[in-house]
């Protein structure tokens, strides 16, 4: 792990090998996936069923795709008491949230034209959660209860089969209220959400991390559904001050660190002391980890240690980065909360390390990552909400707008435009006489 000067060339370089890394999408795996669209796109349940068994190692005919109703109450009930009561909580804490972000359909009249916006929810999206060894359950709730917020009418889910599924996920899932789940996964399960097979109906919207293959899938599909962002390797950036703790500042890049070789921690400061304590201590505190292996290699290829001028000059940086997570540890981080223009979540101050984010405070964990913060917000309510606009014109604002449709209507060639304005304009007129 080096230690960087905000200015320095090097740093300009190592951010740019950073970001080619961070894409990770190649033609070989588009290439690869075009031929299961296709077959699922032919063959539905079929095809699903071949890949199933191709990448999963498990047969199963189409009857066994959704998990029975035995199966999730089976999985409900092996949670305990005080586990369920957590599941719960956070449930009710995340929508809270994000039942305040609703919108509003609302009509305004002024000078003889009536316009508004009709807002509407999706009908049916579909929330995809990896499988494998790893147990998710907040991606089921940082996923679903947005939608539910939202007003979407029915949420169904996939997760990739194994012998026994999650009982954790699949009890978060019944509790989000989640009538549907398939034991479908990879990209097969992507395309069977966006097109429909006989047993899984197409959804209007995907939502829910995966794998390279199966985000390049749902890259592969936006434009026939919507998806809520293209993921790449978590990331965090944390600003920090001299009095910030180092032993903190270097758990929070090792929270980061586990998720995944890929995963980027990089810290920002301009006491030359916090960082070299930092690149100091980590080593020791790596070790002590369950995931020791994961995280000496994220720290050692994706992590920086990067000395600014002030803390203006790191936020100025943060903002370039537009971190997935941006940490301000400093004092008095609400002073400067209002300059951060680019982050797909801020924590704030030494009492909030992001997994309170990942967990349990109430906004979605899913967050804009590679930059793209720069343009993208965190999947919220009005993820899931469409917005549809709304014009009344009265016959008087059709007839005092006839010569300004005709301007446009003449020099982009569209004559027809402007005789559907004209033609009722004299209409009206030949009326009165």
């Amino acid at each position: 792990m080096r230690i960087f000067d905000s200015k320095g060339d090097d740093f300009k370089e190592f951010l740019k090998k950073r970001r080619l890394k961070q894409t990770g999408f190649t033609d070989k795996i588009q290439q690869e996936l075009k031929a299961i669209r296709l077959d699922i796109l032919a063959q539905g349940d079929e095809a699903l069923s071949f890949y199933t068994e191709k990448f999963d190692k498990i047969k199963l005919k189409s009857a066994d795709f959704l998990v029975k109703n035995n199966e999730s109450n089976r999985a409900l009930n092996s949670v305990n008491k005080e586990e369920r009561t957590i599941i719960e909580k956070t449930i009710e804490k995340v929508y809270d949230y994000h039942s305040k972000q609703r919108l509003q359909t609302w009509l305004n009249c002024d000078d003889s034209i009536i316009t508004g916006q009709l807002i509407s929810p999706l009908n049916r999206v579909g929330v995809y959660v990896p499988g494998g060894k790893a147990s998710y359950p907040s991606s089921v709730i940082m996923n679903a209860i947005p939608a539910k917020a939202a007003g979407v009418k029915e949420i169904i889910m996939v997760t990739p089969p194994t012998e026994k599924l999650n009982d954790y996920v699949i009890a978060a899932a019944v509790l989000c209220g989640i009538k549907k789940i398939y034991r479908v996964g990879g990209p097969q399960a992507i395309f069977a959400l966006a097109y429909g097979t006989n047993t899984i109906p197409q959804v209007d919207k995907i939502v829910g991390p995966g794998n390279i293959y199966v985000a390049t899938a749902k890259r592969m599909v936006y434009g026939d559904v919507d998806i809520d962002m293209i993921a790449g390797p978590s990331e965090i950036a944390i600003i920090c001050d001299e009095a910030a703790d180092p032993k903190l500042v270097a758990i929070d890049m090792m929270s980061q660190a586990e998720h995944d070789e890929m995963a980027v921690s990089t810290v920002i400061s301009s006491s030359a002391k916090l960082i070299e304590e930092v690149k100091h201590i980590l080593p020791e505190l790596i070790k002590k980890e369950d995931r020791k292996d994961i995280i000496e290699k994220s720290i050692n290829s994706n992590a920086s240690l990067v000395l600014t001028g002030g803390i203006d000059e790191s936020i100025e940086l943060a903002n370039e980065l537009a971190p997935e997570h941006l940490e301000l540890y400093i004092e008095n981080p609400f002073e400067k909360l209002f300059l951060i223009k680019n982050a797909g979540a801020v924590f704030l101050g030494e009492n909030t390390p992001e997994a309170i984010g990942d967990y349990v405070a109430g906004p979605s964990h899913v967050l804009p990552t590679g930059g793209t913060a720069r343009f993208f917000s965190p999947l919220d309510t009005l993820s899931f909400l469409k917005r549809t606009s709304v014009i009344s014109s009265s016959p008087d604002f059709l007839s005092k707008s006839a010569g300004d449709v005709k301007f446009f209507s003449d020099i982009e060639g569209l004559s027809a435009h402007g005789e559907s304005v004209s033609f009722r304009v004299k209409k009206a007129k030949n009326k009165k006489n």
